[in-house]
Order: C-alpha cells, then sequence, then structure tokens
C-alpha cells in the first residue's frame, strides 16, 4: 500500500477556488496509484466563520477565563467542519472519502488541555477506511484523552498531525499545502530578496522553526525527521515550487535568516557572595513558572538573559521577590543565521561584529551552536540587521 500525507492550511479550505485545487490535486493522487491521507486545518482566518481565533473570540467575549477542557471541545470544532466541506468537495470529484476527528484518527493523548502530548497512535480506523476505498480526510490540531476527553496539541499544530500520521504508516511522503513558494531564505516581507529554499535537510528547517520561522511547526519537522520521510512544502497553485526536506546534505554554509521579536533582556547584579545562592533560587521559580530561558551569559559579577516580552511581568514579580539588584531591557529582536555546514567554518562571527559595527547596529548579547548563530538587537535596528546578514552571506 503506498500512502501519500496531504496536508491542506486553512486559507486554502477558506477560498472555493484553492478548496477546488486541493480536490483535483487529491484525485491526481489517487489516479497515480496512492492512497491519500488528508489532514485538514480550521477555514480561514480570525473573522472568517469557523477559524480557531473566530470561535475563541466567540466565547472569551462571553467570558474571559474558559476551562481548558472546553475551550478544547469548542476549538477543534473548525478543523471537524473543515474535514466535512472537503468530504463534500471530494465527492464532486467521484471520490468516495470519510471525514475522521482525532479522536476517530486514534490520536490518544494525555490531559494537558490546550497543549495535549501524543501519548500514541491507533491507525485501524485509518487503514480500515483505505481498505473501504475511501479517503480518509482527518481534522488536524486534535486528539483524545483515554477516558474520552477531546484535546488540541497547541496552535498550529495541523502540520504536527499530518507528520505524526505519516510517521505512524510509513508513507512516501509527506505535503504541505500552502499559499506561499514554500519556505523562504528570509521573510520577504522584511528582505525583499529573500527567495524560496529548493532543498534543506531537517536540521535546517528545524532550527529556522525554533527561531522563529512560522511556515512549518518544530514537532512536525522533528517527526518527519525521526521517520525519515521527505517533507515537501508546495505551493497549492505551482506544483512545481516546493521546499524539499529530507536527510541530505545541503551545499550552503548559511540556508536562512530569522528573526524572534518581542524580547526582554535582564541584567542582574551578582557581585555579593550572597546572590549566587539567590540567582539558583530565581532560576527555579521562573522555572515553575513555566517561563523559558533563552539568551543566558554567565559571568562572576553578573547574569544576563532573555524571555518573551509576555513573560516579563511575570518575571519581574518573581524578581521584584528577592533582594536582587537588576535591570531590563525591552523591545529587542533576535535575530540569527541557520546553516548546518557554517560548524568549523571561521570567521563567521568576525564578519557579522564587523558589518554591525559599519552599520551602527548594536549586539546586547549573542549564542551560537554548530549550525545557529543569534544576536540579540534593537527593535530599531532588527530589519536592517536581517538584510545585512542574508546580503554579506548571500543566502
Amino acid at each position: 500500500m503506498k500512502t501519500i500525507v496531504l496536508k491542506f492550511g486553512g486559507t486554502i479550505l477558506g477560498d472555493m477556488t484553492l478548496r477546488e485545487r486541493a480536490g483535483q490535486i487529491v484525485q491526481k493522487y489517487y489516479m497515480d496509484g496512492y492512497c491519500p491521507i488528508v489532514v485538514v486545518s480550521a477555514m480561514g482566518r480570525l473573522g472568517d466563520p469557523y477559524s480557531t481565533d473566530t470561535l475563541l473570540k466567540l466565547v472569551t467575549e462571553i467570558h474571559p477565563k474558559i476551562n481548558l477542557r472546553e475551550l478544547d471541545m469548542l476549538l477543534s470544532c473548525g478543523e471537524v467542519i473543515s474535514s466535512v466541506i472537503f468530504h463534500a468537495t471530494l465527492s464532486n470529484y467521484g471520490l468516495s472519502s470519510i471525514a475522521l476527528t482525532g479522536a476517530q484518527a486514534g490520536i490518544i493523548t494525555d490531559r494537558n488541555f490546550g497543549k495535549a502530548n501524543v501519548l500514541r497512535i491507533n491507525v485501524d480506523n485509518i487503514l480500515k477506511s483505505i481498505n473501504n476505498k475511501m479517503i480518509p480526510i482527518i481534522s488536524g490540531f486534535q486528539g483524545i484523552t483515554e477516558e474520552g476527553d477531546i484535546t488540541t496539541l497547541g496552535r498550529g499544530t495541523s502540520d504536527y498531525t499530518a507528520c505524526l500520521l505519516g510517521s505512524k504508516l510509513g508513507s512516501e511522503q509527506i505535503v504541505i499545502y500552502k499559499d506561499v513558494d514554500g519556505l523562504m531564505s528570509a521573510d520577504p516581507k522584511i528582505v525583499t530578496s529573500a527567495k524560496t529554499i529548493e532543498h534543506i535537510n531537517y536540521e535546517d528547517v528545524f532550527q529556522m522553526a525554533e527561531f522563529g520561522a512560522k511556515v512549518i511547526h518544530p514537532l512536525a519537522v522533528e517527526t518527519a525527521m525521526k521517520a525519515g520521510i521527505p517533507l515537501l512544502i508546495k505551493n497549492i497553485m505551482k506544483e512545481d515550487v516546493f521546499t524539499l526536506i529530507d536527510n541530505q546534505e545541503v551545499n550552503k554554509i548559511i540556508t536562512a535568516v530569522t528573526c524572534m521579536p518581542d524580547r526582554v533582556q535582564y541584567i542582574i547584579n551578582t557581585s555579593n557572595e550572597n546572590d549566587k545562592e539567590i540567582i539558583n533560587e530565581v532560576f527555579n521559580k521562573l522555572a515553575d513558572a513555566g517561563i523559558s530561558i533563552d539568551l543566558i551569559n554567565i559571568f562572576p559579577d553578573k547574569k544576563i538573559f532573555t524571555i518573551e516580552a509576555k513573560y516579563a511581568e511575570t518575571a519581574t514579580a518573581i524578581l521584584n521577590q528577592s533582594t536582587l539588584n537588576y535591570v531590563t531591557v525591552e523591545n529587542l529582536v533576535k535575530v540569527s543565521i541557520i546553516g548546518n555546514r557554517m560548524r568549523g567554518v571561521p570567521g563567521i562571527m568576525a564578519k557579522i561584529i564587523k558589518a554591525f559595527s559599519e552599520h551602527n547596529i548594536e549586539i546586547l548579547q549573542t549564542s551560537d551552536s554548530h549550525n545557529s548563530i543569534s544576536c540579540l538587537v534593537k527593535k530599531d535596528d532588527y530589519k536592517n540587521a536581517m538584510i545585512l546578514l542574508h546580503n554579506i552571506f548571500s543566502v
């Protein structure tokens, strides 16, 4: 049995012309001898009747804080509606299909409502549908607990659903259809010279997702990488324009430039001996509050770290409970270059420092790994920083 997973995003399903195009694509794969497994997102964006954000607004306008269990029940409806709408679309092409919720598709999760962890997948229902000559259309983004409660896997996880199913079924490919030309070397709204990345390996694209690129969910990449299944990101209207993601080495030192806005930097004075014990306690409290520390530099007399701005109020409250002296710097952005082949290549950081210095861009903090280098800069400088990085490394 030759399976292929085809995932269609919300903007595609919310547009009649694009939805019909999606139906034609499924038909072609079916006629070519594949068993297509379709995964769908909720239709449209905020303001559209059945989008996730519209459903969320519908209930939060009544009460600002809804139990996560009940919220998951509501938010899962968007994808279910999409699955039935697409079932009707495939009927127009003479294709038999069956709409399945995440629960009916066998996705079993824990009880971490709003961001549930997948425990296991039972694909018996999917295989039964295929054996009955029906194309399964699965609602992405959702699962079910052992106790029968509906859960969601976190925002933007329909791609993750597609990769989970492709991995479990041993599919030949996982194809993510969008209304953009695959992965871009940078955000084209900022870097006008950005271009489509034709080929990239799992590790680099995983880093891109982790460092701010929003085209595909990091869990989706990680799942496909572990299974070793090629992952394609295609433009719904341009079959020949896509990004291929696999485990093959790419002959390029720098693959992409990314950014993560809304960073806040904390500079903590730890010159006193007693401060070292207090700072350890503060870090434990930050972790207990679910605050992930991003960049961090440790010196004998101070500790410097950054977090997302949305956690700054909580972090500041924790620090104010201590006797530590600290200052904060707001309105910062982390810009990064990604490239698996930069490992062991000398002079890359020197080139960045020189270029930023010549253009009066102050670097407030840095970090690096074998396939990434990040610089923390002021919000007013980040666009120029991204353009510079894209140009000097000919990304």
